[in-house]
């Protein structure tokens, strides 16, 4: 097992305290472990920078895209009770995908072309759907989703569905890893299929059998003073910062980016995985099984061509959850065998089952998040003997 040098542990604070000293960094709580214990924790900075609180420990942040793996598990447990396949296609549970065509850009015009197949359920959970994010680029198929206001929080997750399935796919289903709203579709088709609402699904599988009392789609009103804001100006570009309004619950409970947690509670989920299905604190207590944490975290591209520079040489991705492939190849520190993934609020984890090491970052810095996630993860590093 791993040691963790104290003295770096220490670093880590300092070096994070002079970015909060700085005005690049409104405030963060940050957890280390190793061998499934907690060995450094610590809350800096403001909880808002537009008043004088400390950050508490306890504080609810926006962990937009880490949904993903909660709910990517919580479809893994469905397969588990053999509710659906991964070799299923999407459309069993939501038929209006039957007829979505594919767009190929041809010398600038956009030519429609119909998909060789439809997505899978696995296809949802590795980004190998054909789906796109709005937000990445600005092709075609982009601007339609743009156009479309796909990130309209007062459609349900069924209406988000009919209207994305009226766009084109924009790569053929299958043929390459693209970072998407497959989530988002994910979440509908777990509704379809339970016949439940995602977040009671989610908390009858995961966040209530694991305590996650302060995760879920928004933060009931007593609890609202814990939430942790950005800056109301983004310190780099004087541009204003908007972040989902985590006050006021939804009709869009978005799998690939809608819930809000604390540090301890999202611990408890990164436990879960790290234990390979065994519930921290309860005894023999499982929730999944050991084979299907495996499988989840071993990565499902092999040789799948790998669209945009989101997922770095040296990586691969498995069922909601980035995978290292290689000790090298890119310019962070880490193991083969490592998985992870992040917010574009801020918010970041990984598991290193090579050192038995794990670490969680909350933050709400939307447009440092890249500079702070990196050091955030080299900062961890550099404490492992």
């Amino acid at each position: 097992m791993a040691l963790l040098n104290a003295s770096a542990l220490t670093r880590m604070n300092q070096v994070l305290q002079q970015h909060v000293d700085a005005g690049l960094l409104p405030g963060a709580v940050v957890l280390v472990g190793q061998g499934g214990e907690v060995a450094h924790q610590a809350a800096l900075g403001r909880l808002d920078p537009a008043g004088q609180r400390a950050m508490p420990a306890d504080a609810i942040f926006r962990i937009y895209s880490m949904t993903k793996p909660i709910v990517s598990l919580a479809a893994l447990m469905m397969a588990e009770q053999g509710r659906l396949s991964l070799t299923d296609p999407i459309t069993r549970w939501l038929p209006q995908f039957a007829e979505t065509p594919v767009a190929v850009e041809r010398d600038g015009a956009l030519v429609l072309e119909r998909a060789l197949r439809p997505p899978t359920v696995h296809d949802l959970l590795r980004h190998t759907a054909g789906f796109t994010y709005e937000f990445l680029g600005n092709s075609a198929v982009q601007r339609q989703y743009q156009a479309a206001g796909l990130a309209d929080t007062g459609r349900t997750n069924a209406s988000f569905c009919d209207v994305l399935a009226r766009l084109p796919y924009s790569a053929q289903p299958g043929s390459c890893w693209q970072y998407s709203r497959a989530t988002d579709v994910l979440g509908a088709l777990l509704e379809a299929v339970s016949g439940e609402p995602l977040g009671a699904l989610l908390q009858r599988l995961i966040l209530g059998p694991l305590g996650m009392v302060d995760t879920g789609f928004s933060v009931p009103p007593p609890q609202q003073h814990r939430i942790a804001e950005p800056f109301a100006l983004c310190p780099e570009t004087g541009q204003s910062v908007v972040m989902l309004d985590a006050r006021r619950a939804p009709a869009f409970e978005s799998g690939g980016g809608g819930l809000v947690s604390t540090a301890a509670d999202y611990l408890r989920f990164v436990q879960l995985l790290r234990n390979q299905g065994r519930v921290v604190g309860a005894g023999s207590q499982r929730l999944v099984s050991r084979k299907t944490i495996e499988w989840m975290v071993a990565d499902h591209l092999g040789s799948i061509p790998v669209a945009g520079e989101l997922l770095a040489p040296g990586h691969g991705f498995g069922l909601g959850v980035a995978v290292r492939t290689a000790p090298g190849l890119v310019a962070q520190p880490g193991s083969p065998g490592m998985y992870f993934w992040s917010g574009i609020g801020g918010t970041f984890f990984f598991v290193d089952p090579a050192e038995d090491v794990f670490a969680v970052l909350l933050a709400q810095t939307p447009n440092q998040r890249i500079f702070f996630r990196n050091l955030f993860r080299h900062l961890v590093y550099a404490a492992i003997e």
